[in-house]
């Protein structure tokens, strides 16, 4: 059988890469796509616990290949972000200013997202689809890549790009080493519905076990009526507690959240199920090889504490459609070695900069102690007054800063 051949053969078919995929066949890059996973399974109706900030960058991202009509009214415009520690006064509110109507991100259940991205999939005219389907041959050479899989299916390519995940494959075979280490630290993921408006604010209140964090949502089907309102919680507990959290019975876990919430946002009662997530760091020591470009979870994972991590992902995936579409574009291969070099010095430095701050962060509001918080407040105050830093802060948030490829600001390539 003849191989089948395509500009770029992309591992995974999760947010990043499915919108990789999309957003290359946009711009007339013949892409293929290849996962294990059934659909029927990763689009299941049930809720899994999981939503994602798309920040305001990733959502022009969206907007410029076409995924973001597909997902209007699903998401909850995240208008101000309050970060604080514990309940003490000193707390830092970030809010865009009147006259810019560009909410700082949207917040998402994972399912939307899938759901608008496996749409625009089966609509992309250069975009086919190898899924449920796994490779069991994977060779790279100078001259090109060839797959062979399960299905019996051969595919043929000029570039490699691994965006199965944190626990890449792809990147194994590689020989990519990982600067990894594991947090004393497991994410307890569910929603809940409340009493009070959450007027479109995401809550990132630090605790030194961990942060808390409450993420505004739209209204969820089977709300009280006394509790209209529904939001996401992101908990933080140490390793050591969490079996007993994620043990306790439903009125006795949310007697534990109220204590953390402070009853700012009225009674409250579980949304959905409760579900926890080990926490960790990674970074490979580099995202590309020989035919081959890492992008996503499959290059760097970080903390959930400010919610970059897929925003962080849509970065990669702008800056090597740009990389791949200028180099085309010149007469070059999408797997040339001078684009790779280029998606790299790109990648590297703002991966590593966002990584390290954000393990930072994690980091300095886990420390106990009464001296440590006097110091944190004063820092958050301190932020709060000076327009510059609060600027940078809201730009990182709004995935705004650093050099931006031009599909981070709403235009094609």
């Amino acid at each position: 059988m003849a191989a089948q051949r395509f500009d770029v053969i992309i591992m995974g078919s999760g947010l990043v890469g499915l919108t990789l995929g999309i957003g290359l066949s946009r711009h007339g890059v013949t892409c293929a796509v290849i996962d294990p996973a059934d659909p029927e399974t990763t689009l299941a109706p049930a809720f899994d616990g999981r939503v994602s900030s798309i920040s305001s960058a990733s959502w022009k991202l969206f907007q410029a290949i076409g995924i973001a009509d597909r997902l209007e009214g699903k998401g909850c415009p995240i208008e101000r972000i309050w970060v604080s520690d514990g309940l003490q006064p000193g707390a830092l509110d970030f809010a865009p200013p009147e006259d810019d109507d560009m909410p700082m991100g949207i917040m998402f259940e994972n399912r939307e997202t899938r759901l608008a991205l496996s749409g625009a999939a089966a609509a992309a005219e250069h975009l086919t689809l190898f899924q449920p389907d796994r490779a069991v041959r994977i060779d790279r050479s100078l001259d090109g890549v060839e797959v062979e899989l399960q299905s019996g299916a051969r595919l043929s390519g000029s570039l490699l790009v691994g965006a199965e995940g944190r626990g890449s494959p792809t990147r194994e075979g590689a020989g990519i080493t990982v600067a990894k280490w594991q947090y004393d630290h497991v994410a307890m993921v569910t929603a809940i519905h409340h009493e009070v408006n959450h007027a479109n604010t995401a809550y990132e209140i630090f605790y030194p076990g961990g942060p808390f964090a409450l993420l505004p949502m739209q209204p969820g089907a089977g709300a009280p009526d006394s509790q209209p309102y529904r939001s996401a919680v992101v908990w933080t507990v140490s390793r050591r507690q969490v079996e007993g959290m994620m043990a306790l019975g439903e009125r006795g876990w949310l007697a534990e959240a109220q204590k953390r919430i402070g009853g700012f946002l009225g009674g409250i009662s579980l949304a959905g199920p409760r579900f926890s997530y080990p926490l960790g760091y990674h970074r490979a020591s580099r995202i590309t090889d020989t035919r081959l470009a890492l992008a996503g979870d499959a290059a760097h994972g970080i903390h959930p504490i400010a919610g970059q991590g897929v925003n962080l992902g849509f970065r990669d995936v702008a800056a090597l459609i740009e990389v791949i579409v200028d180099g085309m574009r010149l007469g070059l291969e999408p797997g040339d070695a001078q684009l790779l070099t280029r998606y790299q010095r790109w990648r590297s430095l703002d991966t590593l900069s966002v990584t390290i701050a954000m393990d930072g962060l994690v980091r300095l509001f886990d420390v106990p102690g009464r001296v440590p918080s006097l110091i944190r407040r004063a820092g958050l105050a301190a932020v709060q007054k000076s327009g510059p830093l609060k600027n940078r802060f809201m730009a990182e948030a709004r995935g705004e800063s650093g050099a931006l490829p031009r599909l981070l600001t709403g235009e094609m390539v």
